[in-house]
């Protein structure tokens, strides 16, 4: 199979670690295209991945009229999202995009029916889903070694300013929505679908910063289908610098401590004696969902996140946010 003709749109700083796992794929892709609203940081990106023959576009659309791809790499921020997804699988290309994919479920919606109707293969940017830990949590409770879970407690913890459009609620959608989505994406990875969500949230540390329009403290309380709860509380307040995100799952025969998505210890709690599993990976977590998304494209399987997946765990930080706004639990049917 020749290399996949691969354009991105967008080209920050989010993009770059995907376009890097890329570029360490040279025999499977061929990066030709680059589009941002910024004329030079498109053209960065084509001198740096584009192998001196890169194109460089500021409009998508004009974009993929011009060139033919096989993949479209998605790494707008949440309001910049318009009608890239439905052109780029109407064309036929597959799609990347980053999380989360919309800031409201009318155009989330739009794109999976698109992607779906084009018979396309995508994959939503929730990378903590490839950590080694995660994985082998995963494995246990699908093979019914780690019993039904009970219990998830979530944190997200960080202090930064980010950018502009990150502080204003209305273009990022939160904190919650933009960043710790990760986490609640991983509560339906491991426990099933939330069908309740009571939580809060306030700015309680940036009243001061003009432009901070959002939460910088949340918690949510939620329920499962499997019959687990789960917690989980953030704060864009914490430690300068460094970003904390760390979760507990309490299993019938399994407690799982997450340091992060690739180490974890796993304490057996069915045995008569103390047992514990420790896993301790440095995987490169980006390159590990590129390459699920390739070879789903190469042997028509499945991707491990869809653009479905990214839909629903949109759905439910929308629901956080839902919650918070009316002070009533928002049940997800």
């Amino acid at each position: 199979m020749p290399p996949l003709r691969t354009a991105f749109i967008g080209c920050g700083g989010i993009a770059r670690a995907h376009a890097g796992a890329l570029a360490s794929l040279p025999d499977r892709v061929q990066m030709i295209a680059f589009c941002d609203v910024v004329r030079e940081r498109a053209q960065a990106f084509a001198d740096q991945y584009g192998q001196g023959a890169g194109l460089v576009f500021t409009d998508y659309a004009h974009m993929l009229d011009e060139i033919e791809l096989d993949l479209a790499c998605i790494c707008l921020p949440p309001f910049a999202h318009g009608n890239e997804v439905e052109l780029a699988a109407g064309r036929g290309a597959h799609i990347f995009i980053e999380k989360p994919i919309a800031l409201n479920m009318e155009v989330a919606g739009r794109m999976v029916a698109a992607v779906e109707k084009a018979g396309v293969k995508s994959q939503v940017g929730f990378v903590l889903r490839f950590g080694e830990a995660v994985e082998a949590a995963r494995r246990a409770f699908e093979s019914g070694e780690a019993g039904p879970p009970g219990l998830m407690i979530g944190k997200y913890m960080t202090n930064s300013l980010h950018s502009p459009w990150w502080r204003d609620k209305r273009l990022s959608g939160g904190q919650v929505v933009e960043q710790i989505i990760h986490v609640y994406d991983m509560a339906r990875f491991l426990l099933g679908e939330a069908t309740l969500v009571f939580a809060g949230m306030d700015n309680l540390f940036h009243r001061q910063v003009s432009d901070y329009i959002g939460e910088d403290v949340a918690a949510a309380v939620m329920h499962f289908d499997s019959g687990a709860w789960a917690t989980i509380s953030s704060s864009n307040g914490a430690i300068p610098n460094q970003w904390l995100s760390q979760w507990e799952v309490v299993a019938k025969n399994r407690t799982m401590r997450f340091e992060n998505a690739n180490s974890a210890v796993f304490h057996h709690t069915d045995a008569p004696w103390p047992r514990t599993t420790t896993i301790a990976s440095d995987r490169n977590m980006t390159l590990a969902q590129m390459l699920d998304l390739l070879d789903a494209i190469e042997t028509g399987g499945k991707t491990r996140t869809p653009i479905s997946e990214g839909a629903k765990s949109l759905r439910l930080v929308l629901a956080v946010n839902e919650s918070a706004e009316s002070g009533k639990p928002v049940p997800l049917g």
